[in-house]
């Protein structure tokens, strides 16, 4: 009985091995790539961090054309519509509520440091949605996987756009002296009422 318990011991004893980051199989990772599209293979090592023997858990990751950019753009192009419209109200709502004009950059950290993540989740519930929808004929399915994911390069243009109107909107505001340091805004003031008795 004790000979058979030493093996045991010495079994635990032995540190157990942390566990290597989880990779999707060969026909898995074919139709990541097809979903993500540009850039698939960066998205799939950052990807590895997110799931543990196929369980999904959050880690810390940064994405910085998330970050540097205006943040609901980047959602905007990788076709994630309701994160899209997250990051373009929550910043504007937040500064009218809290009147600090600082508050996006908030924003702006929390979209570098959640956008892998949030990325991972969409393509890992659209894609488990196509599978399940039957689209066994590899073309129709892999038509699929690129209508639904990808990217959409006319956003680029937008952010162009919307990055002049705000140089232009900054160059008015220090032309016109708004951005002075002396200058600090105010409420007009009320005019007195006139009581007649």
């Amino acid at each position: 009985m004790t000979s058979s318990a030493a093996p045991a011991e010495s079994a635990a004893a032995e540190p157990v091995p942390e566990a290597a980051p989880y990779a999707l199989p060969a026909s898995e990772q074919d139709l990541w790539r097809q979903f993500i599209g540009p850039n698939a293979d960066r998205y799939l090592e950052q990807f590895k961090k997110f799931s543990s023997d196929g369980q999904p858990k959050f880690a810390l990751s940064w994405n910085w054309p998330a970050f540097l950019y205006i943040s609901f753009l980047w959602f905007l192009y990788r076709k994630m519509y309701l994160h899209a419209f997250v990051y373009a109200i929550g910043p504007m709502a937040s500064t009218y509520i809290t009147g600090d004009m600082t508050v996006g950059l908030v924003w702006s950290v929390m979209a570098g440091a959640t956008a892998n993540y949030l990325y991972y989740w969409h393509c890992k519930e659209e894609i488990e949605g196509i599978k399940k929808a039957g689209a066994r004929n590899p073309s129709a399915q892999e038509a699929a996987l690129r209508e639904a994911g990808g990217v959409q390069p006319y956003v680029i243009y937008v952010g162009i756009v919307l990055y002049v109107i705000a140089l232009a909107g900054v160059a008015k505001m220090i032309e016109e002296g708004q951005l002075d340091g002396d200058k600090i805004p105010t409420r007009p003031a009320k005019p007195a009422s006139s009581v007649s008795t």
